[in-house]
């Protein structure tokens, strides 16, 4: 039987197709995305323009972001080490005197976590020097006990005698801020004025106006108005301009000499524990060995303004700039919109073969959220990286545009702290890239609405 050429060929065909269908891999992307990847490829369209200047507006948003919050985080992180370093972690007063130090400082130091207790006489005093006269305040510390608290001594500045502390007998160590406004200098002699002699010269002349002062009755008030010469023997920069400008530190007997103060009364302890960061927990804990009237008082409280402003600062600077990404989204939103009113013929051919709204959404939903990935990732890996030569940008623009970043007289900084918390860098890369999702809705929303007879009536 002869066979039949035509059909012969026509079953061949269908083999090849049969053959070709089954050797064709399946498409993988979904179909939403697979169409919105197509819209954002680059043309030269005035829409793509606007889809790159999206994408700058976030990764610029992203980068300003991370670069602000990490330099905010570092600079209070630095602020944090010099508190603790000139602080101790726990303060012991009782608002006037503690008497009997010693038995209480050995309470204290029973509780586990502390490392060490030293007593201290803090208050406000007059010093002169020349005709220069000034009210700072003394901290007289016991060099020995202090050295097992603070880390006064790597403030020291490395001029004379400064290597040391040295607080032997009549010495001091003053804040170079106010050796600045004293004039002075290692080898000088400072004299420094009690308060309690104001109040002792002020009794006296009341008692010697009722009776009638006499020469020798004037002689004795003058001694008792007689300053404290003290050698300044070192000054010390913490880097806070209150510190470097208030104190004067003295020996403990000093400072129990000048307020009239018996050797086993001091104005408060110092408290060294084994985690500054922990130190509410040794207060809690201190609290309950001592109790009422004492008070344990933590360097946070001593200095809860600054960091509470430090904070509330970094919160305030996170939402402004939260608004360029929001900006960015405005970008994008404009994109999708203008792509939806050029895609008018295909979205409504797309309804007309059976797509569904929730596809049609997911078309244009899909490029805002590849619009915000890219912006993200572009800026996350900027942000970093300016974080990373954050020093060698600002030297540029110094020298370059003249403009001082971080001027090293203010912020008493040589470099630019900096420290990266990976939750806020993850809470800015999610607000943004969920930022630009959103605003991808509003034009998804008015494309899946489009009525394919309408969209297709003059095609």
């Amino acid at each position: 039987m002869a066979s039949n050429p035509g059909r012969a060929r026509i079953a061949l065909s269908e083999r090849d197709v049969a053959g070709h269908v089954r050797r064709t891999r399946p498409v993988k992307k979904p179909f939403s995305l697979f169409l919105a990847l197509r819209y954002l490829k680059p043309k030269r369209t005035f829409v793509s323009i606007i889809t790159l200047i999206s994408i700058l507006g976030v990764t610029l948003g992203i980068t300003v972001l991370i670069l602000v919050i990490s330099v905010m985080s570092g600079f209070e992180l630095e602020l944090q080490k010099k508190v603790i370093g000139f602080d101790a972690h726990v303060t012991v007063v009782n608002g006037e005197l503690l008497t009997d130090w010693q038995a209480i400082a050995k309470e204290v130091a029973d509780v586990p976590g502390v490392e060490a207790v030293a007593p201290f006489v803090q208050g406000p005093v007059l010093a002169k020097f020349n005709d220069r006269v000034l009210a700072p305040k003394i901290r007289a510390i016991d060099p020995a006990q202090e050295s097992r608290i603070t880390e006064i001594q790597k403030f020291l500045l490395p001029q004379g005698k400064a290597a040391p502390l040295d607080l032997d007998g009549d010495k001091c160590v003053v804040g170079s801020e106010l050796a600045h406004m004293l004039r002075l200098g290692v080898g000088d002699k400072l004299a420094v004025y009690s308060p309690e002699s104001t109040r002792n010269v002020m009794k006296a002349l009341e008692q010697k106006e009722a009776t009638g002062a006499h020469s020798a009755d004037l002689a004795e008030i003058k001694e008792m108005i007689l300053p404290t010469m003290l050698e300044v023997t070192g000054i010390f920069e913490s880097g806070r301009y209150v510190y470097d400008s208030e104190f004067v530190l003295v020996p403990l007997h000093i400072g129990q000499e000048l307020y009239g103060l018996d050797p086993d009364e001091v104005h408060g302890l110092a408290v060294r524990t084994s985690d500054p960061f922990q130190s509410e927990h040794f207060k809690r804990a201190i609290m309950e060995k001592i109790g009422p009237p004492n008070l344990a008082l933590t360097w946070v409280d001593q200095n809860k303004e600054l960091f509470d402003a430090i904070r509330m600062e970094r919160g305030v600077m996170f939402f402004l700039l939260m608004f360029i990404v929001l900006v960015a989204a405005f970008g994008i939103m404009n994109t999708l919109i203008t792509v939806t009113v050029q895609k008018t013929r295909e979205i409504g051919i797309l309804k007309a073969l059976g797509a569904r709204t929730g596809q049609i959404v997911g078309i244009f939903l899909a490029q805002g959220m590849v619009v915000g990935f890219f912006g993200t990732l572009t800026g996350l890996a900027l942000g970093m990286t300016l974080i990373r030569f954050r020093n060698e940008t600002r030297d540029f623009l110094a020298t370059v545009l003249h403009v001082e970043v971080f001027p090293a007289s203010v912020y008493q900084f040589s470099e630019i702290p900096a420290k990266v918390v990976p939750s806020d860098v993850a809470i800015i890369c999610v607000s943004a890239f969920v930022i630009c999702s959103l605003a991808a809705l509003i034009p998804a929303y008015f494309a899946a609405r489009l009525d394919p007879v309408k969209a297709l009536r003059y095609e």
